[in-house]
């Protein structure tokens, strides 16, 4: 065993009340991603998305000058929700000026402040009392964070790596060219873990070996600051390693033709190509389920382009996403299994451990905060 490292205990994965203390602690207590700017409508002045944030409804607001501001979906008169949202519902985007409460219309500016409180004789200088409770709004490389709890940071601490590494690829200038919406039975943290190494690769993705074989032998060795590269004569992830777009501008050499790849815990998986990036937002729903938000993000001008056809990579990303929810899913009922205790680490995956060390001492801290209580 001495090059095995125990990773997380079954309850972690399949225990509801673990759960519900992984997500008031972690989930809500770190930045969250929810989406890109673009698609939920807030590059718009104006605006508002209801996002879900792991069972919470919160509106995200862009104001008449495009700043952005959140708050939850709740009511400070009665606690209605001020837009109607089920947990779990996917986000609704619309055009607004005001916020109007549908029970007694209590009506909110976009940034939250209270406008009107019809015959609740409220005076103006207990107005500020009743704003919408906030929650902090960020953005970073064309992505919406929210954080339910007080950041102990700002967004670009938690962005710092790959702020670095994936710089070239400028994603807050790339558009959404492909969409995909997958709902995967497993636990959000066997999504990561299983993107974060490539010991699996061989055995689930044949396709993906063939184009990248350093992702055949099992992911050890491999340069991921550098770039991996792909098979001779190929530089992309598309069916044939090749496509008709132009590489993104600004890429250094290495980059035009080796593929990288970043992990943002809690929920941001980023696939970073020559040509396109892929994002998958992780929207946990339940213990033992996940929400996926897959976009191929391009250059403007090549989605501009009549003749378009991202196809080439989304068959792609399609096929080997299919791959890995199966195997995810697999994962989920051998886990749920009462044999199951926990799951080791071999030597080639040790960046999938990065969960325990990013978990765990945060975890802890609540821990802390309830004996100091």
């Amino acid at each position: 065993m001495a090059d095995l490292q125990a990773a997380l205990p079954r309850e972690m994965y399949v225990d509801a009340g673990a759960f519900a203390r992984e997500r008031d602690a972690v989930l809500y207590g770190e930045w969250f991603c929810v989406g890109r700017v673009a698609d939920l409508g807030l590059d718009q002045p104006s605006r508002i998305a209801v996002v879900d944030v792991v069972g919470e409804s919160v509106l995200v607001t862009s104001d008449t000058g495009g700043a952005l501001h959140a708050a939850y979906n709740v009511c400070r008169h009665r606690g209605s929700q001020l837009f109607t949202a089920l947990p779990g519902a996917a986000p609704v985007c619309t055009a607004a000026g005001s916020l109007r409460c549908p029970y007694h219309s209590w009506t909110y500016a976009l940034d939250g402040s209270l406008l009107r409180a019809p015959h609740a004789d409220l005076a103006p200088d207990e107005m500020p009392d009743f704003r919408l409770s906030p929650v902090a709004v960020d953005t970073w490389a064309g992505f919406v964070f929210v954080h339910l709890g007080a950041p102990a940071g700002p967004l670009l601490e938690a962005m710092a790596r790959p702020d670095r590494t994936l710089a070239n690829y400028r994603m807050g200038e790339l558009v959404t060219g492909l969409r995909f919406t997958y709902e995967v039975a497993a636990n959000y943290k066997v999504l990561a873990e299983n993107y974060n190494e490539c010991y699996h690769c061989g055995p689930v993705h044949p396709e993906l070996t063939r184009l990248v074989p350093a992702f055949g032998g099992g992911g050890a060795d491999i340069d991921w600051d550098g770039g991996v590269p792909h098979r001779e004569g190929a530089w992309t992830f598309t069916m044939s390693g090749t496509t008709e777009r132009a590489p993104l501008p600004g890429l250094d050499a290495a980059e035009r033709e080796r593929h990288k790849g970043e992990l943002v815990h809690p929920n941001l998986m980023l696939s970073a190509s020559a040509d396109h990036v892929a994002a998958f937002v992780l929207l946990p729903q339940a213990v033992d389920r996940t929400r996926v938000e897959c976009v191929l993000l391009f250059h403007p001008s090549a989605v501009a382009d009549p003749a378009f056809d991202p196809s080439d990579a989304g068959d792609l990303w399609d096929l080997v996403n299919k791959q890995d929810w199966a195997i995810c899913q697999s994962v989920q009922r051998g886990m749920s299994s009462r044999s199951y205790t926990h799951g080791w680490f071999a030597p080639m995956e040790d960046d999938s451990a990065d969960i325990r060390r990013w978990l765990l001492p945060r975890l802890d801290r609540l821990d802390d905060r309830g004996r100091d209580d």
